[in-house]
């Protein structure tokens, strides 16, 4: 069996059009999922179990369920309860942002219980409220201290959009499918398909290990 370089290239701008789709639908999920994630952790760490009892099995549900059935959920599902058809894009964000919230919840909840209890009182001993404490002096340290778990989870968002190809969102691996059922070049598209997501990852990766030593090198001035 021949590797067919030929199929490669000319499926190429086809596979790099669903690349840019999958970081698109990675970086909207996990910006969405960033302020999702903020407020679920601010909930979670409430003294009021009104607010935190609902939060904490909001973030367990969907850490306990596959990202599969919450996207399958939102496509097939959710459209029966609010009587019309959801857009693949439109249920793939959601999906994703949902999912990546209660993960990102976690990063910050762990990020934010890092912080030593002492800087706390600190700013609650200079007059400041419990909101300006949190805003001023412990979210900007807990930012810091969530770079490189943050980092990881966009990584992982970038490897787990490829389950929104079920429902014929065309981003890198349902392009991929969509050319491997016309031109039958199973082999070649599928180790581009995965070159691809590697370029991706490897990048991403670099870069947040870039930015981690900058922010190192901020602290230590």
């Amino acid at each position: 069996m021949e590797f067919d370089l030929s199929l490669i290239a000319s499926s190429f701008p086809l596979l790099l059009r669903g690349a840019g789709l999958t970081l698109e639908i990675t970086a909207l999920s996990v910006g969405i999922g960033l302020l999702l994630g903020l407020l679920l952790s601010l909930l979670q760490l409430s003294k009021s179990p009104f607010l935190s009892i609902p939060a904490k099995v909001y973030v367990d549900f969907i850490r306990g369920t596959p990202l599969l059935i919450q996207i399958f959920i939102i496509y097939f599902a959710l459209p029966n309860i609010v009587g019309h058809r959801i857009d693949p894009y439109v249920a793939a964000v959601a999906a994703c942002s949902l999912n990546s919230g209660a993960y990102i919840a976690e990063i910050f909840r762990g990020g934010i219980q890092s912080i030593s209890l002492g800087q706390y009182r600190a700013g609650l001993s200079l007059g400041m409220t419990n909101t300006q404490t949190m805003r001023y002096i412990i979210l900007p340290q807990a930012f810091k201290r969530i770079i490189p778990p943050m980092g990881n989870e966009f990584i992982a968002m970038l490897k787990d959009s490829s389950l929104v190809s079920v429902i014929g969102f065309e981003e890198l691996t349902r392009s991929g499918q969509l050319i491997i059922a016309e031109t039958y070049g199973t082999l070649e598209i599928w180790t581009c398909v995965a070159i691809l997501y590697l370029v991706m990852t490897l990048t991403i990766s670099r870069f947040i290990s870039w930015l981690e030593k900058r922010f190192r090198k901020s602290d230590d001035r």
